[in-house]
């Protein structure tokens, strides 16, 4: 985390619409505030039973080789606000890389200031010039200020698409459908 005093870190943009935010990436450090920051999402979305993210899961995941995915982290006056995690997917239809977000979170005390329009601002710079050709998430539908807030941006909402996952058990009983050797 930035302390008073230090300079930016390399990258980091401090946004024009919130005096005092700064948008930067992720690093090591900020592991244990992007579990606090996962947990505080999970809180809102009633999820938090469903979390099993560590601080030794997100170093390896996402600071190791291979890396899975990318972070963003918002300050205000030297505190972490909020984060937005990331990947790239591929669109066949495209024929062009995706930017795919996993999480974007601001705290409630933080809301209502720019610090979510800074970060997902960002988001679109870092798709844009890594010539991706959209960029998506997914909301929960009960969540009306998330999606009045995206669809002010110009984001449409896809209701034709229904999200499938598998997880678990399910997800061990299709990898072992075949019984056939892994593709090399």
């Amino acid at each position: 985390m930035a302390r008073a005093g230090r300079p930016r870190p390399a990258g980091a943009r401090r946004a024009r619409s919130a005096s005092s935010v700064v948008i930067r990436p992720g690093t090591r450090r900020d592991v244990p505030v992007i579990v606090s920051l996962i947990r505080g999402l999970a809180d809102y979305e009633r999820l938090s039973h469903e979390v099993e993210a560590t601080a030794a899961r997100i170093r390896r995941h996402g600071f190791g080789r291979p890396r899975y995915f990318e972070t963003l982290i918002c300050e205000r006056d030297g505190r972490a606000v909020g984060f937005a995690l990331y990947f790239f997917t591929y669109s066949t239809f495209l024929a062009r890389p995706s930017l795919y977000l996993e999480d974007l979170f601001v705290r409630p005390d933080a809301r209502g200031r720019g610090a979510g329009k800074a970060l997902l601002a960002a988001l679109a710079r870092i798709a844009v010039r890594r010539g991706c050709g959209r960029m998506e998430w997914a909301v929960l539908d009960w969540n009306e200020p998330a999606i009045r807030f995206y669809e002010s941006l110009g984001a449409r909402l896809r209701k034709d698409w229904v999200l499938t996952r598998l997880t678990g058990a399910a997800l061990e009983r299709v990898a072992a459908l075949t019984g056939r050797p892994d593709v090399v």
